[in-house]
């Protein structure tokens, strides 16, 4: 079978770092839990097994008196060390069974994000494509029609991995 994909979503950053060192922030667990979880938001577990058909799991909570745990899981589908990872992303519970985005219900149930490492003078260029996998058509349509808020979302994160990575 096929995957069925949607239009890309993409985003470009360089880093003043290795592509050795980019490479272990988005595949170990030493690495994720230091710049994955957002601003305001605590990670609550962070396991990655960055092998083929191996599992990121992860919980980030809000920093405030009970709030829910927001659960996440990548499967690892191909590696090449220091150049590529591919993963299927979903929401998840906390077993690691796969969810429903919990804001949004026709978000695509499954994404596919690639992410490629090139040397960029001294340092890495970093590129990520994402897109709905499998997905309905008005699953797709909220994927493509997030672009901006995943632009806003995915560049916050970038700016955190950028200053752990310079530390």
């Amino acid at each position: 079978m096929t995957d069925q994909l949607s239009a890309p979503f993409t985003l470009e950053r360089r880093f003043a770092a290795p592509r050795s060192r980019v490479y272990a922030a988005l595949t170990e667990s030493a690495h994720l839990r230091h710049w994955m979880c957002p601003p305001g938001m605590n990670m609550v577990k962070c396991e990655a097994d960055a092998r083929v058909d191996g599992v990121f799991h992860y919980g980030m909570q809000a920093a405030m008196p009970g709030a829910p745990v927001m659960w996440g899981k990548w499967t690892f589908r191909a590696l090449e060390q220091d150049q590529k990872i591919q993963v299927v992303v979903q929401f998840s519970d906390a077993d690691g069974g796969v969810t429903r985005h919990p804001m949004a219900p026709n978000w695509p149930l499954y994404t596919l994000s690639t992410t490629t490492l090139s040397d960029d003078g001294e340092g890495t260029l970093m590129r990520l494509e994402w897109r709905a996998l499998n997905a309905s058509p008005s699953e797709e349509a909220i994927f493509d029609a997030s672009h901006a808020s995943m632009a806003m979302g995915w560049g916050g994160a970038m700016d955190v991995l950028d200053g752990y990575l310079k530390k």
